[in-house]
């Protein structure tokens, strides 16, 4: 492998994490959620080989990030310019492949093009379309509004023209997410700095991470706009700009509503002066600026106020969670109706959320948390605790707690739990059979015997740099 001796350490795991990304492209052509009209009987027949190329390559890529974050004796750890760089590298083979992980991306499509016919987004589920766009979308999704603000429909209504192309429609979006992590990867480090933060830390956990590159890049997933919105809003706020920092943040809530939660941290972060009339002062102007390009937003947009109403659109009844799944097993237990059950237990969670985002604030107001530990926690409680969950959903947490974790073991925990998250998704976005899931392990097991042997033979003084 190229680059030995003493260089070897990190420029052994860049290479190593490209292999893994090559292998995952690879075995995403014929295993990723491709275009229903794709799908003949030849790509099906090659789709279990493509699933366990992509298991090897994700055990691969999540392998050479884990080992890439060890210390190495008597060199100092990658800086951000190095590390940005491995991002682009990783990140290359998955550029033109199909959508990965997540079928999402075709309800964007499906949106836009609803949005050119005139259709109401969210009243109307993609059925009400109809034609070749609606058929990419899983039937759980069919009849189910658009669960996304007025600032991301904008976006999709401009690729409207490409409905009809499923794969041109969702390389224009993917370049959109690329955009979005490109900025993830400079925002990080300079929030990092005012913040106290390793900014070579902030950037290996937020933006290298394996979530970003599976579920951002490959998935297309909006949450990558939003994303980039919150971090932009948060940097300006450290900078005290309160008025553009609030308008950012506002518009990364009208893409994907959670981002909401960090106002309260833009007004701490925004105010110079610690005492209540200052801090009032700046939360009006916060809130002025929110509420206006809210208002701006949505009539530019032309959809109304909707969203509001559809943000419960991801907690179908079939949506997994924690809570929904300890109110099926309630009703097992007790005999009830299960979907009655569900429900208790959903609204069970988000008030235990709730209480826990209100206990966190109060932290903060007192000056017994820091305002990004805070927000990192909040989204934890409403991840956890809320109605519905998907693995990138992690990201919104990941993300303040890259720019907030000062202790190594928490970062290492907060590391596996992404490794863990990256292999719960199949690589076409349905429930696995048991056949599958086999493909999945046996994959698995490749891609980590091919680390294992990468890692024994090792020479020894490049072991023990990279130790």
């Amino acid at each position: 492998m190229p680059n030995t001796g003493a260089n070897a350490y990190p420029s052994r795991y860049r290479w190593l994490g490209l292999l893994g990304s090559l292998a995952l492209a690879a075995g995403a052509l014929t295993a990723g959620a491709r275009p229903a009209a794709d799908t003949g009987p030849t790509l099906r027949a090659s789709g279990g080989a493509g699933t366990v190329l992509v298991f090897a390559g994700l055990a691969v890529l999540t392998a050479a990030w884990l080992l890439l974050g060890r210390p190495a004796d008597g060199q100092r750890p990658p800086g951000t310019r190095w590390l940005t760089t491995t991002l682009a590298w990783w990140a290359a083979p998955l550029l033109l492949v199909p959508p990965v992980f997540s079928r999402d991306v075709y309800s964007y499509l499906a949106q836009g093009a609803m949005l050119a016919h005139g259709l109401d987004v969210y009243t109307h589920g993609p059925a009400d379309l109809g034609g070749p766009t609606a058929a990419q979308i899983p039937q759980v999704w069919q009849h189910t509004p658009a669960p996304y603000g007025p600032a991301f429909l904008l976006l999709t209504r401009a690729t409207a023209p490409l409905a009809e192309h499923p794969w041109a429609g969702t390389i224009v979006l993917r370049l959109t997410a690329v955009l979005a992590v490109a900025a993830l990867a400079a925002l990080l480090p300079a929030l990092a700095r005012p913040l106290g933060i390793d900014p070579a830390a902030a950037l290996r956990l937020g933006a290298l991470n394996p979530l970003v590159l599976l579920h951002l890049i490959a998935g297309a997933h909006n949450d990558a706009l939003a994303f980039a919105l919150l971090l932009g809003g948060l940097l300006a706020a450290t900078r005290r700009q309160v008025l553009p920092a609030a308008a950012l943040v506002a518009l990364a809530a009208l893409v994907k509503a959670p981002a909401a939660l960090a106002l309260p941290v833009v007004c701490l972060l925004a105010s110079a002066d610690r005492s209540w009339r200052p801090q009032l002062r700046t939360a009006g102007q916060a809130v002025a600026a929110a509420t206006v390009t809210v208002l701006v937003v949505t009539a530019a947009a032309g959809t109304g106020y909707g969203w509001i109403a559809a943000l419960t659109t991801p907690a179908t009844s079939t949506s997994w969670s924690p809570s929904s799944s300890l109110g099926r097993l309630a009703a097992d237990l007790t005999g009830t109706a299960p979907d009655g059950a569900v429900t208790a237990a959903r609204l069970i969670g988000l008030a235990l959320a709730a209480g826990a985002i209100a206990l966190l604030a109060r932290r903060v107001v007192r000056r017994e948390s820091e305002p990004m530990a805070a927000l990192a926690l909040a989204f934890t409680a409403l991840i956890a605790l809320g109605p519905a969950f998907r693995p990138w959903y992690a990201l919104w947490a990941v993300l303040p707690a890259a720019l907030a974790v000062r202790t190594p073991a928490v970062r290492r925990v907060a590391e596996l739990g992404c490794v863990v998250l990256a292999f719960t998704v199949m690589p076409d976005g349905f429930s696995p059979d048991g056949a599958e899931l086999v493909l999945a392990v046996g994959g698995f097991a490749i891609g980590a015997a091919a680390v294992l042997t990468a890692e024994r033979g090792t020479p020894l003084h490049e072991r023990q740099l990279a130790c």
